[in-house]
C-alpha cells in the first residue's frame, strides 16, 4: 500500500519552466520524474512503479511469444561497433570514453553487435535456430536537442529484441511473430497507435515498420489513407509518377528574368512577360547541398521545399548533409545563386538527384545558369539527365496515396516501437554463421525489434491526460485505487484504512491518502493530478454509510454503500 503520509512525493502547483508538452508538465508536477540535466531524468517512486508496470506488460508478452530475456552492460568496448562501422554512422550521437588504461569504450545506443556476438559464441548449428532474444536496458544517445521531457532524452530505457534465422522465410516468420506480440503489448497498455511503413536509418536492413501513437505534439509525422489504410512515416512515403509525353514541347528557350532569385519573384515576371497562368508548380527548384563533402543538386517542384530529414533517410550511406553556403558558391563561381539549372550539372561536377515528381518527359522553367536568366521548356531526359531519383520533397496533406491515389491525411505521433528486417548485415560484419544440414557454413539472417519503454510512459500520458492531470490506464497506473480520507475525526481515516485493506485482499494495488495536515481541496487536486483510475472519497457521505467513487478518466461520480465499495471498485476496473 502506498501511504501518502510517508510516500516520497511532492506535487507542484506550477508548471516547470522548461516544459514543452503536456506529459513533461504533468509528470513533473505529479511527482513522477525530476530533471537532472538536459535529456536526463530521475524517476521518483510513482514514476518508477509506472515504468516497471510497462516493463512487466512487455515482459509478459515477450515471454508468451517464446522470446528469452538476456541482459547486456550499457558500457561496452568500441571494437564491435567499429567492425560494423556504426561508430562512424552514429557520429556525435555516441557517448564515448576511455578507461584508465586508454581503452576505447562507449555507452550503447543499441545492442545489435552484442546480441550477434552472444549468439556467435554459443550456437553453431542450424538446429539451434530460430532464436529470439530480448532485453530491457538503458540506452544512451547524445541528442543534439533533447526535448519534450522523457520523450527525447539522452538516457532512456528500451526493450530491444533480435531474431536469428537461417533463411529469409524464417526471418519473415520471426518478424510477424514480433509484430503480433507488439500489437498485444500496445493493446494491453491502452494505447492508440498506427503501424506505418518506415525507413531503417542507421539500423540498416530492408522491411521496416513503426508503431506510432497519434499525438498533436509528437515529433514524427506520418501519412494515412483513410480509403485503403495505407500508412507510412513521411520519410517512407512513396510518390507514384508516370512518364510524360514531351514530343510537342518546344525547344529550350533562355529568357531574361531580371531580379528573380526566388520562385515567387520568378512567377511574377513570367506572368507579366509571357501571359498569365504560371505558378510555382511549373518551376523547377534546384537545391544545392554538400553531402559528405560532395556537391549535389536536389530537384523538386518550385512550390515545394526539400525535406532534409526525408532526403537523408532516402540517401543511405550519407552521414552528413548541409545546404550550400556563400562560401560554397564562392568556390564554385559557375553556380549562380538563384539561377541554377540542371542543364550544365555535369560541367559543374554536380550529382543530380530528383524527387519522383520530376518525371521523365515533364517540362519546367528553371535557372539558365547565368544571372537574371531562366530557361523555358526544359524537359527531363531531353535537356538534362537525372543521376538518381530520391524521395525528397515535403509531403503534404492531399498528396496521392501510392496504393489507391486517394488524397492522404497527415498526422503527428510519438514513435513507440520500431521493427526491422535487418538481414545479414551484422552477421556478415561479425561473422555469425552456422552449419546447415549439409555441413556448410551459412550466414544467419536477423531481425531487430525495439520498444521505447520510458518513452511509452510519456506517450500514454500524452494520450490520456485531461486539463486537470494524468489519467492512467489501469494496467500501468502506480495504483489501481486512490482512497482519500478527509475530515478531522479519526473515523474516516480508520474506515479508509479498513477499506484499503479489503481492496488489497482482492488483489488490487492501493494508494491511501492518510495525511492529516492536508486539506480536502489539496487532496482532491493531488488525486486528480496523479491520475489513478479509481478515486474513493471517505468523508462527508460516511454519516449516511456511503463513500463517493470517482472514475478518473470519465469524471463519473457516484455514492455507494460502504459495504459495497470494494465490490463496486472491482466492477468498475473490470
Amino acid at each position: 500500500m502506498l501511504r501518502m503520509s510517508t510516500l516520497f512525493l511532492r506535487t507542484l502547483r506550477d508548471d516547470p519552466a522548461d516544459a514543452e508538452v503536456a506529459s513533461h508538465r504533468l509528470l513533473v508536477r505529479a511527482g513522477y520524474v525530476r530533471r537532472i540535466a538536459a535529456g536526463i531524468y530521475s524517476w521518483l517512486p510513482l514514476g518508477y512503479i509506472t515504468l516497471r508496470n510497462i516493463e512487466r506488460v512487455i515482459r509478459e508478452e515477450m515471454d508468451a511469444a517464446g522470446f528469452q530475456e538476456v541482459h547486456f552492460p550499457a558500457l561496452l568496448p568500441v571494437d564491435a561497433y567499429q567492425q560494423t562501422n556504426r561508430v562512424t554512422e552514429y557520429g556525435p550521437n555516441l557517448f564515448r570514453l576511455k578507461d584508465r588504461k586508454g581503452g576505447d569504450y562507449l555507452l550503447a545506443p543499441t545492442h545489435e553487435e552484442m546480441f550477434t556476438l552472444m549468439v556467435k559464441s554459443e550456437y553453431s548449428s542450424y538446429k539451434d535456430l530460430p532464436l529470439s532474444l530480448y532485453q530491457i536496458q538503458t540506452k544512451y544517445r547524445d541528442e543534439a536537442r533533447p526535448r519534450s521531457g522523457i520523450i527525447r532524452g539522452r538516457e532512456f530505457v528500451m526493450k530491444d529484441s533480435y531474431s536469428f534465422d537461417l533463411t529469409d522465410q524464417g526471418l519473415e516468420e520471426s518478424y510477424n511473430k514480433h509484430r503480433d506480440a507488439y500489437i498485444k503489448t500496445f493493446d494491453r497498455l491502452g494505447m492508440r497507435y498506427n503501424i506505418v511503413s518506415a525507413m531503417s536509418g542507421a539500423m540498416g536492413g530492408s522491411r521496416s515498420e513503426e508503431f506510432l501513437a497519434p499525438c498533436p505534439t509528437g515529433e514524427d509525422t506520418y501519412v494515412l489513407c483513410e480509403s485503403c489504410g495505407y500508412a507510412a512515416n513521411v520519410e517512407a512515403m512513396k510518390t507514384v509518377i508516370g512518364h510524360a509525353d514531351s514530343s510537342a514541347t518546344p525547344a529550350l528557350k533562355v529568357v531574361d528574368t531580371p531580379n528573380t532569385p526566388t520562385i515567387d519573384s520568378l512567377v511574377n515576371v513570367l506572368n507579366e512577360k509571357f501571359g498569365g497562368g504560371y505558378t510555382g508548380a511549373d518551376t523547377l527548384k534546384n537545391v544545392l547541398l554538400v553531402a559528405d563533402g560532395k556537391n549535389i543538386a536536389v530537384l523538386v517542384p518550385g512550390d515545394r521545399e526539400v525535406d532534409l530529414k526525408r532526403l537523408e533517410a532516402n540517401l543511405p550511406g550519407v552521414l552528413e548533409i548541409r545546404l550550400f553556403e556563400d562560401a560554397d558558391f564562392a568556390k564554385n563561381p559557375g553556380l549562380v545563386k538563384g539561377y541554377v539549372g540542371p542543364q550544365d550539372a555535369k560541367k559543374f561536377g554536380l550529382t543530380v538527384y530528383a524527387d519522383p515528381r520530376i518525371a521523365p518527359g515533364t517540362s519546367w522553367v528553371t535557372g539558365a545558369n547565368k544571372k537574371d536568366s531562366h530557361a523555358l521548356n526544359v524537359v527531363v531526359g531531353r535537356d538534362f539527365t537525372i543521376d538518381e531519383y530520391v524521395e525528397s520533397a515535403e509531403v503534404r496533406a492531399g498528396d496521392a496515396c501510392p496504393d489507391c491515389a486517394t488524397p492522404v491525411v497527415i498526422d503527428r505521433a510519438i514513435e513507440i516501437g520500431h521493427i526491422f528486417q535487418l538481414g545479414r548485415m551484422y552477421a556478415q560484419a561479425l561473422d555469425l554463421t552456422v552449419l546447415d544440414s549439409d555441413g556448410k557454413p551459412r550466414v544467419v539472417t536477423m531481425g531487430s525489434y525495439g520498444i521505447g519503454v520510458s518513452r511509452a510512459v510519456a506517450a500514454i500520458a500524452e494520450q490520456t491526460h485531461d486539463e486537470i492531470g494524468l489519467c492512467w490506464p489501469a494496467e500501468i497506473a502506480p495504483a489501481k485505487v486512490h482512497i482519500v480520507a478527509t475530515g478531522k475525526d479519526d473515523n474516516p481515516f480508520n474506515v479508509a484504512e479498513d477499506l484499503a485493506s479489503q481492496i488489497e485482499k482482492l488483489g488490487l494495488s492501493v494508494m491511501l491518502d492518510d495525511r492529516r495536515d492536508a486539506s480536502p481541496g489539496v487532496k482532491f487536486k493531488d488525486a486528480e493530478l496523479i491520475g489513478v483510475p479509481i478515486i474513493v472519497i471517505v468523508g462527508k457521505a460516511l454519516v449516511e454509510g456511503n463513500v463517493e467513487v470517482r472514475v478518473r478518466r470519465t469524471g463519473e461520480r457516484s455514492e455507494v454503500r460502504l459495504a459495497d465499495a470494494a465490490s463496486e471498485v472491482v466492477k468498475l476496473l473490470s
